[in-house]
């Protein structure tokens, strides 16, 4: 995942992020702001986990914001 995008589209992603962390609150969400590292620290804090627990955690997840399109095959066309 780009964190530099994450950055930019952090509103559209705080769904995704409440969807996936349901304990971190709309403060949480607002102090985040798209960084990788408040966001690791934040379910670090919240879930009571180890930093590398949420670090895993958080590389395994896959905001469908930040997802790049994937590019669409040709169809060819049938000569008629």
């Amino acid at each position: 995942m780009n964190w530099e995008q994450a950055k930019g589209k952090w509103k559209q992603m705080k769904g995704s992020v409440k969807k996936q962390w349901g304990n971190l609150t709309d403060d949480d969400l607002e102090f985040i702001a798209g960084k990788r590292d408040q966001l690791i620290g934040r379910i670090q804090e919240r879930y009571g986990i180890s930093k590398e627990e949420a670090q895993n955690q958080v590389d395994k997840w896959n905001p469908v914001a930040l997802e790049e399109p994937q590019a669409r095959p040709k169809q060819e066309r049938k000569a008629s």
